[in-house]
């Protein structure tokens, strides 16, 4: 039997709750996720501990002895109580067995030993224990051979997964997720599982899924994790707009490429740079209205006009069906999302100071995290060609960054307002108010006159005489 005495006493906190429980005289043992993540040598921000009796009582009596200020959680109906030390969330729970109905994901909760805590734990990996108790201080208990699977990197549950799966649907999810953060294989028999009782992903709250699909999302390589959800029909029913873009349709011997697999090479290149989850997110949707824009022409084959304003028209409903934020990160998202084919157009040697002006003026503070996409999205095969895009991509950035430094665009507020509009002419807030502002804007982005008050109010006079307008006093 393995002992990890000497790792447990290199972290202060263990010794600590071992005196506790070992005067209170309550089995306790550190389960789970720390386990697995000391075992792979990865950083943990908590810890959970099982309690072979009361882990609201254990609780009390570590946070006492650690410092006497420690404000407690309790979860009665759950038996569990947490607080914070250190910067780590600590968590104790009693020990317990588990039955399920077959319409709920929440299960019947009874009092258990270690041995039902263990099995009612998801995968081998996370059912590994830890003890601080007096007879085996430091001991591995590993009933499932979990050790044995993190040295192979699989993934696999202590029980029947169909078991499994079904009392727990989310748990197919979490399978996904953690064999797409670790790197690791899915067994067959579970994978089978999660195949066979896909369907019962629906009795999951989308909250719950969502929270697993951003775990998806955020691991390195992404596109690992979304081949499996895909491969097991998973992603067909939580997110059927990405599952849509795969397939290749062929009409007089011309194909367009497959753009599942396309976005998912674009979020792992992206990905390789960002580690922000709404910049990788603006990956996972920048084609994502190719399919209801498919046509095909017969003299130049498959297009997919406007798919970038559909697609920003796409991304509020698909944030508010999948319980993501409505706030400035959907906006951000959005627009990405529309304006991701702006500055592949202008890398034309004949682009103009207005096409960089607008952009400028469009992408804003986002301009950087646009142009990370755009070139993350030049996934052909053929390298000289992937090379040949990014060295015209540079030249872009050169011309936008001497454009920007020339008008200062970026940002920009034009210095004709709407109070200075209706002061002038001495209007109430109107119609034309806004025309003429809107006037004054788009000229100054076509750099037909300066930002500048004299050149802007003469212009605006210029552009309301057009409305009948004239300057009440000047």
């Amino acid at each position: 039997m393995m002992n990890f005495r000497e790792v447990l006493q290199s972290t202060p906190i263990f010794e600590k709750i071992a005196q506790v429980v070992q005067e209170i005289d309550i089995e306790t043992y550190v389960v789970g996720g720390y386990v697995r993540d000391m075992l792979l040598k990865r950083y943990s921000k908590d810890i959970d501990f099982v309690c072979v009796g009361s882990g609201i009582e254990v609780a009390k009596q570590v946070a006492k002895r650690l410092d006497p200020s420690l404000e407690v959680a309790y979860f009665k109906n759950f038996g569990t109580a947490m607080f914070k030390w250190q910067g780590v969330e600590i968590e104790f729970v009693g020990a317990r067995k588990e039955s399920y109905q077959r319409d709920s994901r929440k299960p019947i909760v009874e009092n258990g030993t270690l041995a039902d805590d263990q099995k009612r734990r998801d995968f081998t990996i996370n059912a590994l224990a830890i003890s601080l108790n007096k007879a085996d201080y430091g001991a591995l208990i590993d009933p499932f051979n979990g050790l044995e699977d993190l040295k192979r990197k699989l993934i696999r549950t202590p029980l029947d997964p169909n078991i499994t799966f079904s009392d727990d649907p989310l748990r197919m999810m979490r399978a996904i997720r953690f064999a797409s953060q670790l790197g690791f294989d899915i067994v067959p028999d579970t994978f089978e599982a999660i195949v066979d009782n896909v369907e019962r992903i629906k009795i999951v709250s989308q909250e719950r899924i969502t929270d697993e699909l951003n775990k998806v999302i955020l691991s390195n390589p992404p596109s690992y994790g979304f081949k499996l959800l895909f491969q097991a029909k998973l992603l067909a029913i939580i997110f059927p707009v990405m599952s849509a873009l795969h397939g290749v349709d062929v009409i007089n011997n011309k194909k367009h490429k497959d753009n599942f697999y396309h976005t998912l090479k674009v979020l792992d290149n992206l990905s390789e740079h960002s580690g922000d989850l709404w910049h990788r997110w603006s990956a996972i949707l920048h084609d994502i209205a190719k399919p209801p824009t498919k046509r095909f022409d017969p003299k130049v084959g498959w297009t997919f006009h406007g798919h970038e304003d559909k697609g920003a028209r796409m991304v509020p409903a698909i944030f508010r069906k999948l319980k993501l934020p409505m706030d400035q990160h959907m906006r951000f998202v959005q627009k990405l999302v529309r304006l991701h084919l702006r500055p592949i157009a202008l890398v034309k040697e004949t682009v103009t100071d207005t096409a960089l002006r607008r952009l400028l003026f469009e992408a804003g503070d986002d301009l950087e995290a646009l142009m990370a996409l755009c070139r993350a999205d030049i996934t052909s095969k053929d390298h000289n060609r992937v090379a040949r895009y990014l060295k015209n991509f540079d030249k872009v950035e050169q011309k936008l960054k001497e454009v920007e430094e020339r008008d200062r665009i970026r940002n920009f507020q034009p210095v004709i307002t709407g109070t200075i509009i209706m002061e002038t002419f001495g209007l109430k807030p109107c119609k034309e108010v806004g025309l003429i502002k809107t006037a004054v804007r788009e000229a100054i982005l076509d750099g037909k006159i300066r930002n500048e008050y004299e050149q802007a109010f003469h212009y605006m006079k210029q552009v309301a005489e057009k409305y009948g307008l004239e300057v009440e006093s000047e």
